[in-house]
C-alpha cells in the first residue's frame, strides 16, 4: 500500500501522453520559431501517436505565454516552445508573474543560433581585428544599428563594446527594414543580425559580413572568423530555443519529456533541415538547460546594469 503513489507515478510517466499535449509559444505565429516548434510536433506526433499542437499566446514581451504554463498543470500536457527571449525578459522586468527559476522547469535546449557581425560597404575593415582597432583608434565614430534598445542584437553589440573598451553611438530602429535601408545607404555603420538575414545581402554586395558571434566558427562559412578571435576573448552571444514545463512537474516527467523532445530533434530529417537553417544542435539534459539560463540571466543583469540598458518592450 505505501508504494502504490509511486507505482501509480510511474505509470502515469510510462503513460504519457496518454491525450493530446498543447505546446505554447508566447511569439506570433511566423518565423523561425514557429517554423523549429513545428517540426519538433510534428515528429513527437509521429513518435508517440498523440497531437501535439502549436498554440500561439504573444504578448508582454512572452511573459503572456510564459505565464500561462508556469500556471497550468505540472503534469507534462503543457510545453513551453520559448527562446533566449526568456532571458532577457527576467532581466528587464522586475513584475513578473513568475519566477523564471522556480516556476519553469527546464526540459531541453534543443538549439543555438549565432548571429554576425555585418558593416556597411564602405567601411574601411574586413575581420574582426580591424573593427576592433578602428572602434578604438575613433571613439564615438562609429553608429551601432539596433532593432530596439534591450534587443538581442543591441545586447550583442554592447557585450561586443564594453569587452573591448570601445565607445560607440547606438542608433535603435523600429524593425530590421529601415535599419538595412539604412546601413546599405551608408547612414549607419554596423549591426548584428542572423546569418540567414545577411548572407543573400552580403552575397549581393550590399553589406560585408566580418565575423560571427559566437565561440566556434560557423559550420556552414567556416572562412568568417570569430569576433572571440579578433580580440574580444570569451565573446559567445547566441539565441538559443528550447522546451519547458511548469515548475513542480516531477522530475521522473522531466526526463521521460526530455528523451522524446530529443529523438524529436535527432532524427535525420528534423536535424538536417535544422542545420540547413543555422541552427547548432544542442539536445541539452534539464540539468545543463538550467545552467545556461542561471549564467545567461547573471551576464545579462550585470551587462544591462553597467551599460545603462532600456528595454522598449
Amino acid at each position: 500500500m505505501l508504494l502504490s503513489p509511486t507505482a501509480f507515478a510511474q505509470d502515469f510517466v510510462r503513460a504519457w501522453p496518454a491525450k493530446p499535449v498543447q505546446v505554447i509559444v508566447p511569439f506570433p505565429p511566423g518565423g523561425s520559431t514557429e517554423a523549429e516548434g513545428r517540426l519538433y510536433a510534428q515528429k513527437l506526433t509521429e513518435n508517440l501517436g498523440k497531437s501535439f499542437i502549436m498554440d500561439f499566446k504573444p504578448g508582454a514581451a512572452t511573459v503572456i505565454g510564459t505565464n500561462y504554463v508556469a500556471k497550468a498543470a505540472p503534469d507534462g500536457y503543457t510545453l513551453l516552445a520559448t527562446t533566449s527571449s526568456f532571458v532577457l525578459s527576467a532581466t528587464f522586468n522586475q513584475d513578473l508573474p513568475y519566477d523564471p527559476l522556480k516556476d519553469l522547469a527546464p526540459v531541453s535546449l534543443m538549439t543555438r543560433r549565432g548571429s554576425v557581425l555585418l558593416v556597411r560597404p564602405s567601411l574601411p575593415v574586413n575581420t574582426p581585428a580591424e573593427y576592433i582597432a578602428y572602434a578604438r583608434a575613433n571613439p564615438g565614430k562609429l553608429n551601432i544599428a539596433t532593432t530596439g534598445s534591450g534587443g538581442s542584437p543591441h545586447i550583442g553589440a554592447a557585450w561586443l563594446h564594453s569587452l573591448t573598451k570601445t565607445d560607440v553611438t547606438f542608433v535603435h530602429y523600429k524593425g530590421s527594414g529601415p535599419l538595412i535601408t539604412d546601413l546599405i545607404a551608408g547612414r549607419v555603420d554596423a549591426n548584428i543580425t542572423t546569418l540567414l538575414t545577411a548572407m543573400p545581402l552580403a552575397k549581393a554586395g550590399k553589406i560585408r559580413i566580418i565575423g560571427v558571434t559566437t565561440s566556434d566558427r560557423s559550420q556552414l562559412y567556416p572562412d568568417l572568423p570569430t569576433i572571440a578571435e579578433g580580440g574580444a576573448p570569451g565573446y559567445n552571444h547566441q539565441s538559443w530555443w528550447g522546451f519547458m514545463v511548469a515548475g513542480k512537474t516531477p522530475p521522473a516527467m522531466v526526463k521521460r519529456i526530455n528523451e522524446e523532445v530529443v529523438k524529436a530533434g535527432k532524427a535525420p530529417e528534423v536535424s538536417k533541415k535544422m542545420t540547413e537553417d543555422g541552427a547548432i544542435l544542442t539536445f541539452s539534459s534539464p540539468e545543463d538547460y538550467r545552467k545556461t539560463i542561471i549564467t545567461d540571466l547573471a551576464r545579462l543583469k550585470k551587462l544591462v546594469a553597467e551599460n545603462n540598458i532600456k528595454s522598449e518592450e
